[in-house]
Parts: structure tokens; C-alpha cells; sequence
């Protein structure tokens, strides 16, 4: 059994959710008590840290009942409905890296760009990502001064805590951040606001990505140095890292070039603690042991899963199961079926011309892809396994539900983002090679020169290093392809062959339940 489940991350004995400040755009299970609110729950000083746990298992898990039972939002499958899950599918399923089989409800329209505002699958995403940002507004709500001293809260307790608050706003940060990547203008609420129902403002980008950055540096001196928090929790590192990101992304969200601000931001992460680890090798970043394999050393912020302790439909048990079908054998990734639902594109494939990392199955498949609902056409993907690199399957027995950590941030990411700055006048060229060659080295690739640091390079390194990771469709925003028809993808558009898509789809709408509950929400242009 994994070290990770002695781990805050599932030390939770937390069993009822609460309703929390928001608003009624956001789904909520018939479960949702005011436990948390409840002075009996914080006297034992222990629960702030459980109450802590449940932030990050906000990630991971749909609800408090196991894989589908008391999911924390409602409306929608308890496996569809979780937080990584949805992250994923809106960010892949809807680029060149993926394609999904499968025609429950509405989920087909994101393979080729045809969702409305009635997208379940949109709205999932929506409301996991309030609800996120409305738990953390708790949490920060529990611990703030006067609540603390009128329990006499120890020194002890109290000096931990100014760490947890740090992780929760850096929690609600994010969130803040992948709904507006996502949605662009977003209902806005924080520990400020009365528990209760009401209709929050609606927001815009500028004042949404001026928020995230202000709270990005108001809790720096609050987070705890480089590696030397848990593994699975935040540090400073992972701060710098969303805040470059940020400022990456700037000239999408509000217009403006901030590449400078993020070539400070990307710094401090490259000279920290974390590292390649070059005697190891990349599949092992994907593995049921990626915790302890030699890879972790890379992570920065991992959405952490265990067989047995972390049991959900969604996550990497989704990415291990859904990639396996046709003439695969599940029990070569380290699970008990196959559900033949995700493959990726020809596109995607193109990119590799033998780099090791594209690791396809295409024995019995089809490179083009005719028809979507038929999991041979277009090649399988075996980056999730959920088979340790000492052998054997991860800690589930039966083989259902798998143990791979999920890399939100890792530094290889970050190399490449100072690549890219380097190719857009932000840094050395000679330096990036270095650092992309340490990726492709580890990885068995050939090496590159200062010469070949280009954006086209960059954008199709971060796909042969980055791929099924949840960047694509950001990268492909930023880089001028997602929308248009400067680079186009089977399936693009509603085409087999790919066409031109208009603008608004860099936007997902703002979905139409959200609007019936808080008719204030404005919907985004084209929807």
C-alpha cells in the first residue's frame, strides 16, 4: 500500500459536506450539511487540517460516498462530475491530442466543436470549479483570527494554519484560474461574503486575472519553501509556477504582454528544488508509483490518487481504463478492463516521427479516424499505467481503480515555458536547448541546437512532452491555432477532414443552468 495514503490528503474523517457562500448556479448534493460550519466540529484542533484534506481531495474525489455515491455536485454522474475528469476533457477532447467515443448526452459535441450552453459536461466543469473556490472560501472563513481565538486555538495549531490558509488561497487561486481560462467573465466570491444563497457579481477577465496574481504574491511569505512541504501540497514553487502561467497567458485573458513578468515568475521555479531525474525515464512519470519511482522529483503539483483510498470514476482511473480497447490487453496497463472510449488524433501522431515518447498502440488501429464512435479508428495512448516500475499492478486488486499521481504542474513544464520565452525575446536560446535537451535526452530523443528554439518548435515539444496532460487546448489558444484555420485537425469544426472554427469557441458559454439560477450572469458572445 502506498505511503500516500498516511498522507493529509487522505487523512479525512470528514462524512457530510456543507453548503457554503455561493450561489444558486452551482449544483449541490442533497448530502451538503452544515457540519463544517459547526463549532462541535473545530474542537478538535486535528479537523483543520482534515478540513484542509478535503481542498485538495476537491481534485480528486466526486463526493464522500466512494466512486458515485454522495457526489459534492449534482446534476450530472458522479464519475463525469469530478473535478480532473471534467478539467481534462474540456482541455483535450476538444484539441488534436484527443478524441472520445462514447455518446452520452452531449459529450460528443466536444470532440468537434458543435456545444451549446445546454453541455452537461460544461456545466460540470462550471459548477466542480465554484464549488472549489466555495469550500476554500470556507476554509479561509474558519480560520481567520477572531474565529481561532474565540477557540483558544494552540500556538502550535495557530502557526500551521498560517501555512494551510496560504494552500487554500493558493486552491481557490487556481480554481479562480481555470474558470476564467475557460468561461473568461465568472460570478466572483470570497470569504468576505455572507454564507448563504445570493447572486455574486459577475466579473471580468482583467479583474479576475489582477485577483489571482494579487493573491499569488499576497501569499508567498505565507507558503513553505521549496520541497519542503508534504508531498501532494503546495509550496512556493507551485505559487511561482501558477503566476507564470499567468502572466504567460496574459495577452489572452486581458490583452496584454506580460512574456517579462513570467520570465521573473518561471526563475525562482528552475532554480528550486525540484529536478529531472535523468537516470530515470519518462514513462515512469505515469506510473502507479510515480510518488516514489525516482519521477516525483519533478512533480510540483500533483492531484494524488490511491486504488484503494481514493476511489473515483474520474482522474487517472478514467485515463488508464478509457484508453483501452480494441485488441488491448487491460492487464498490461495494470487494470481489469478496457471501456474503449479515448484515442488521439493523426495530428498528434505526425509530431513524434519516432521520438520515444509517443507511446501509440496500433496494432489492429487506424491512424485516420472515419468514424468517432469506433474506438480502431485512430491509435490508442498507453501513458497512464497503473503498473508500478518494480512490476505488478497498483493497489487495488481487483484492478479497478488506479494509484498514478496526475501532473498538474511538473518542471518539465517549466523548462519549456522558458523555452518558449526564450523564443519570444525572453531569454537565452542556448539555455533553452539545454533544458529541452534534458527532457528529450531522459526521454531518448535526439538532441536540439539554440537554432531550432522556435515558437513552432515549442509548441509541438510541449505536445510530444506534455501531451494527455491538460495544456493542449491553452497552448493551442496562445499560439494563435486553436481557433481559425491556421492549423487544423480531423474532426475540427465537425469535419472529417478539419475546417476552420470561429473565434467564440476559445470561450466555452457560460452554461444555461448557471444563467436560470443567476439570470445577473452574462453569456459569452456567440452563444
Amino acid at each position: 500500500m502506498k505511503n500516500k495514503i498516511l498522507s493529509i490528503l487522505f487523512l479525512v474523517t470528514v462524512t457530510s459536506m456543507i453548503t457554503v457562500s455561493c450561489s444558486k448556479d452551482i449544483a449541490k448534493s442533497e448530502e451538503d450539511s452544515d457540519y463544517l460550519t459547526s463549532e462541535t466540529f473545530y474542537q478538535n484542533e486535528a479537523s483543520y487540517k482534515q478540513f484542509l484534506a478535503k481542498l485538495y481531495m476537491g481534485l480528486a474525489t466526486s463526493g464522500q460516498g466512494g466512486p458515485n455515491g454522495a457526489p459534492d455536485i449534482a446534476g450530472i454522474d458522479g464519475g463525469f462530475g469530478q473535478y480532473l475528469r471534467a478539467y481534462w476533457q474540456l482541455n483535450e477532447i476538444t484539441t488534436d491530442e484527443a478524441i472520445i467515443g462514447w455518446a452520452d448526452g452531449n459529450l460528443p459535441s466536444l470532440n468537434n466543436h458543435t456545444w451549446a450552453s445546454n453541455n452537461e459536461f460544461i456545466y460540470a466543469m462550471f459548477s466542480r470549479g465554484m464549488y472549489q473556490v466555495s469550500l476554500c472560501n470556507e476554509f479561509i472563513r474558519q480560520t481567520s483570527d477572531d474565529k481561532l481565538n474565540s477557540r483558544n486555538v494552540s500556538a502550535v495549531t495557530r502557526a500551521e494554519i498560517v501555512n494551510f490558509r496560504a494552500e487554500a488561497r493558493f486552491l481557490r487561486a487556481f480554481s479562480y484560474w481555470n474558470l476564467m481560462d475557460m468561461f473568461g467573465n465568472i460570478p466572483f466570491v470570497t470569504e468576505n461574503d455572507a454564507v448563504g444563497y445570493f447572486l455574486p457579481p459577475q466579473k471580468d477577465r482583467t479583474f479576475i486575472f489582477d485577483y489571482i496574481v494579487s493573491e499569488l504574491n499576497a501569499i508567498d511569505g505565507d507558503l513553505k519553501a521549496s520541497g519542503a512541504n508534504e508531498y501532494g501540497r503546495i509550496d512556493k514553487v507551485a505559487g511561482k509556477m501558477l503566476l507564470a502561467k499567468m502572466y504567460l497567458n496574459a495577452q489572452v485573458y486581458i490583452n496584454q504582454d506580460k512574456f517579462a513578468q513570467a520570465a521573473l515568475a518561471i526563475a525562482p521555479v528552475l532554480s528550486s528544488t525540484y529536478s529531472i531525474n535523468t537516470s530515470s525515464s519518462y514513462d515512469k512519470v505515469f506510473m502507479a508509483d510515480n510518488d516514489t519511482n525516482g519521477s516525483q522529483t519533478e512533480v510540483i503539483f500533483p492531484v494524488r490518487f490511491d486504488g484503494l483510498a481514493t476511489q473515483t470514476w474520474g482522474g487517472t482511473t478514467f485515463l488508464t481504463h478509457a484508453s483501452i480497447g480494441g485488441s488491448m490487453d487491460p492487464t498490461a496497463s495494470g487494470v481489469n478492463s478496457g471501456w474503449g472510449g479515448l484515442r488521439t488524433r493523426p495530428e498528434l501522431v505526425a509530431k513524434f516521427a519516432g521520438d520515444p515518447r509517443g507511446m501509440f498502440y496500433t496494432s489492429g488501429q487506424n491512424l485516420s479516424i472515419s468514424n468517432v464512435g469506433n474506438f480502431t479508428d485512430g491509435y490508442a495512448i498507453q501513458k497512464y499505467k497503473n503498473i508500478k516500475s518494480t512490476g505488478g499492478q497498483g493497489s487495488d486488486a481487483s484492478g479497478q481503480f488506479a494509484d498514478i499521481d496526475f501532473p498538474l504542474f511538473r518542471l518539465a513544464d517549466a523548462y519549456l515555458i522558458y523555452a518558449e520565452l526564450a523564443a519570444r525575446g525572453q531569454g537565452s536560446t542556448t539555455q533553452a536547448a539545454t533544458y529541452v535537451n534534458t527532457l528529450r535526452t531522459r526521454a531518448g530523443a535526439s538532441s536540439v541546437t539554440a537554432s531550432d528554439i522556435t515558437l513552432d518548435f515549442v509548441l509541438d515539444e510541449r505536445a510530444r512532452e506534455l501531451y494527455w496532460e491538460g495544456h493542449r487546448r491553452q497552448d493551442l489558444i496562445r499560439f494563435g491555432k486553436f481557433t481559425g484555420s491556421n492549423y487544423i485537425w480531423q474532426w475540427k469544426g465537425n469535419a472529417q477532414a478539419g475546417t476552420g472554427i470561429e473565434d467564440k469557441f476559445k470561450l466555452f458559454p457560460i452554461p444555461s443552468q448557471a444563467i436560470g439560477s443567476n439570470p445577473t450572469l452574462q453569456q459569452n458572445s456567440g452563444y
